[in-house]
């Protein structure tokens, strides 16, 4: 098997400058936030999946992927890896037999998403890049109302409490009372059902946001935005790609909200 990486060393944060907002004073910090790229997984010239992921170990990426999802039987039926960078993002391009790629024809983008992956079977990498799309400013986001709606978040994440093992999202409005919780095993399809909720209500969407339990990944800010919203608070860190998606989209997107605390990574001018 050979294998070869045409792409500089990674790096695997971005350093950025934030607004942290607490009781007393609102104070500008540098800060680092974890990176995700587009990785197409591409099989003798076809791309098969786009994956988001850390930049780094993409080798060993790429084989783990080829052996866990069945597209090779083992490590010595993948002849060559090579990972590439390109201007969108990350090709993993592997080389497999004929008889398993053709075997593999039949599987492009049935690939069931998962847990960590919002864009499983998205067959090119423009296709994530040019998936940003504006919105609206919405009304004002306060601190207080985010402190008003932690603790009943909590409370209302019944799955979660049961099993440890599933991601909760809320739709807050302005005044910090939770209309709405979701929960699924994977963060983005907790927002997906809770989008589903925001649609078949109807409910307003211009004066709240959506807190998430999980960290604000690429997917969550896209989805987001979709949709027209224009607040996304998250208990964890956002990515380094999330922060810049909602730069350019206009989603004002915070992070590690504690009590009456958070990081506003993006459109810090929106909080009072």
């Amino acid at each position: 098997m050979s294998l070869a990486t045409d792409v500089a060393a990674p790096s695997t944060t971005h350093r950025m400058t934030v607004l942290r907002l607490g009781p007393d004073a609102a104070q500008l910090c540098d800060d680092a936030v974890v990176e995700e790229v587009p990785v197409a997984i591409a099989y003798n010239g076809i791309v098969h999946a786009v994956m988001l992921a850390t930049p780094d170990d993409l080798e060993e990426f790429g084989l783990g992927f080829s052996l866990t999802e069945g597209i090779i039987a083992g490590a010595e039926e993948l002849e060559s890896l090579r990972v590439v960078e390109g201007c969108d993002g990350i090709e993993v391009r592997m080389e497999i037999p004929m008889e398993r790629f053709m075997a593999l024809k039949g599987k492009r983008r049935s690939i069931a998403g998962r847990s960590g992956c919002g864009v499983c079977g998205v067959e090119s990498l423009q296709a994530i890049a040019r998936s940003g799309q504006p919105v609206p400013s919405g009304g004002r986001l306060s601190v207080g109302a985010v402190e008003r709606a932690l603790p009943r978040f909590a409370e209302r994440q019944t799955l979660h409490r049961a099993t440890g093992a599933a991601h909760g999202v809320a739709w807050v409005d302005a005044a910090g009372e939770i209309l709405a919780v979701r929960e699924d095993v994977g963060r983005h399809n907790a927002l997906d059902k809770l989008i589903g909720w925001l649609v078949r209500t109807g409910v307003d969407r211009r004066g709240g946001f959506v807190l998430t339990s999980s960290r604000a990944s690429y997917e969550l800010v896209q989805k987001a935005a979709r949709l027209g919203i224009s607040g996304l608070v998250a208990i964890s860190a956002p990515t380094g790609m999330a922060v810049r998606m909602a730069e350019s989209c206009g989603v004002s997107l915070a992070g590690f909200a504690r009590g009456n605390r958070l990081v506003v990574y993006s459109h810090g001018d929106r909080w009072a």
